[in-house]
């Protein structure tokens, strides 16, 4: 009996479980509704407004070029990861910290790197290597683009100042519920768009070149790092959403094999009882 009462305890355990990831999938799945929505309604326009960049900048003269498309020798990289607060994702947060460590060790290998913390997960994986310079991962309990304009900003300032020869931010990008795509994508400096085609755009420039540089190219920034937070924000709901369903499948399965594992035993007890019981007869009746 005390073997039935072993399985009857793991039933409720994984019956327990159960009713969690499956509370958490639901969960996932109302906020991934919304995330999905903001990340799709601001992707063609942040897409645009960047492919207006690259083509504007390969306009601009070498002496008359923005601050911010300034090709220096690459000596210090900073890598902004991106990742959520919480596990409970799947592959989500270890795939942005392997690909960050691709960088580190290969990528960027004789560089000085450094990192910048969105989410607390890659803080905590990397601020063990000592390269953080900062953790923004309150940025999650508020996601505004004035909020994720701050950082950028910083990004900005610490690129002109020299601080750093080139910024790279990798993050995850929402397809589907059940698939995110790693990117790596050059935040600065600026890279101007390759082709014969762009080359012959002609641009008509009001107020001045300057005045739309000086505007536009920080805006656009501004909206790259956004969008990338965005897309990582609804990646994020859609990984845990598909790792509770499967989750939640799995303890499903579990508890029926444990189930029909409970009736065997209970029948074998039960038959060797009335074994006993009939052999007992028999002795008596001798």
């Amino acid at each position: 009996m005390a073997n039935l009462k072993e399985i009857r305890n793991r039933i409720s355990s994984v019956s327990s479980t159960m009713q969690i990831t499956s509370a958490m999938k639901m969960v996932s799945a109302a906020k991934l509704k919304k995330a999905q929505d903001a990340i799709t309604a601001m992707r063609p326009y942040a897409d645009k407004l960047t492919e207006l960049l690259q083509n504007l900048s390969a306009t601009l003269d070498a002496d008359s070029g923005s601050k911010f498309a300034e090709q220096r020798e690459v000596k210090n990289v900073l890598v902004v990861a991106i990742t959520s607060n919480r596990g409970l994702c799947g592959a989500f947060n270890s795939n942005i910290i392997k690909q960050t460590n691709l960088l580190i060790n290969d990528t960027y290998a004789n560089k000085d790197v450094s990192v910048l913390a969105i989410g607390k997960k890659s803080n905590d994986a990397f601020d063990k290597l000592g390269c953080v310079i900062a953790n923004k991962s309150e940025i999650f309990d508020n996601l505004t683009f004035d909020n994720v304009a701050e950082i950028a900003e910083m990004l900005m300032e610490k690129f002109v100042e020299g601080e750093f020869d080139k910024i790279e931010i990798v993050y995850n990008k929402f397809k589907n519920a059940a698939t995110q795509i790693v990117m790596t994508e050059q935040f600065l400096p600026i890279v101007p768009v390759e082709g014969e085609g762009n080359a012959n755009l002609d641009y008509i420039f009001e107020p001045s070149k300057e005045e739309i540089v000086e505007e536009l190219i920080p805006k656009s920034l501004k909206t790259q790092l956004y969008k990338g937070i965005r897309d990582s924000f609804a990646s994020e709901h859609g990984a845990r959403m598909t790792a509770m369903h499967k989750a939640t499948d799995n303890a499903t399965e579990l508890r029926d094999q444990l189930k029909l594992t409970y009736n065997k035993a209970r029948q074998a007890a039960i038959t060797n009882e009335i074994l006993e019981i009939v052999g007992g007869a028999e002795a008596l009746n001798n």
